[in-house]
């Protein structure tokens, strides 16, 4: 049996666990869903029914993105994205991009429902932490040096949400290293590849095996 993975293709959380998937070449089966209908059995696993959530076949759950990734790593990470001695720095930068980040992100995003305060305002204090990471860029490629870490893999799908806000703001904010290393992974083989579109899952479906086994 296949773990089981209940997906939502454009959430963040969703597509930081497919990409550890993809690259560590970990078959599930896969089950896209919508929110506004979650399938009795994903909620039977996860009452709070978010997304990523994943069911082993011992039963055990994993309804956290980063539970989820880690567990896909442990079966086979080739390019060592966890074998890093930086890993508390890592865990600082996934802390802060899920937590504040987050928040100011999900304010810009959805401006109108949150009136206090306009666009602008929050997308400025979401630039705190994307100059945070500007920053880090100067000096490496990656966030945490020359090759890529979990943390990139990790934060990578928030900032693509946060540029698409505004995508004419953000192409020519004051973030060159921001900018070259979002594209980067825009571009890469890896984000295509779990951005493929799949049927929402109904009871009864054939199974959809998630990667392909290469």
């Amino acid at each position: 049996m296949l773990p089981i993975l209940y997906s939502f293709r454009r959430c963040p959380y969703a597509i930081r666990a497919r990409m550890a998937m993809q690259y560590a070449n970990t078959p599930v089966e896969l089950r896209e869903i919508v929110f506004r209908d979650k399938p009795e059995q994903m909620l039977a696993a996860s009452p709070k029914g978010t997304v990523p959530t994943m069911i082993l076949p011992n039963a055990v759950v994993l309804d956290e993105s980063e539970q989820v990734m880690r567990w896909a790593l442990a079966q086979h990470d080739p390019e060592h994205w966890l074998k890093t001695p930086d890993e508390p720095v890592i865990a600082e930068l996934i802390n802060a991009n899920d937590g504040s980040f987050k928040t100011h992100l999900d304010h810009y995003k959805y401006a109108d429902r949150h009136p206090e305060f306009s666009r602008e305002t929050y997308r400025q204090r979401g630039e705190v932490f994307l100059v945070r990471l500007e920053q880090r860029l100067r000096t490496s490629p990656y966030l945490l040096g020359p090759d890529i870490t979990f943390a990139d893999v990790a934060i990578f799908p928030f900032i693509r949400q946060f540029a698409y806000v505004d995508k004419s703001w953000f192409d020519q904010a004051p973030y060159p290293q921001l900018q070259r290393w979002l594209q980067e992974f825009l571009a890469s083989d890896l984000f295509t590849a779990v951005m493929l579109k799949y049927p929402v899952w109904k009871t009864g479906d054939d199974v959809t095996v998630f990667p392909t086994v290469q």
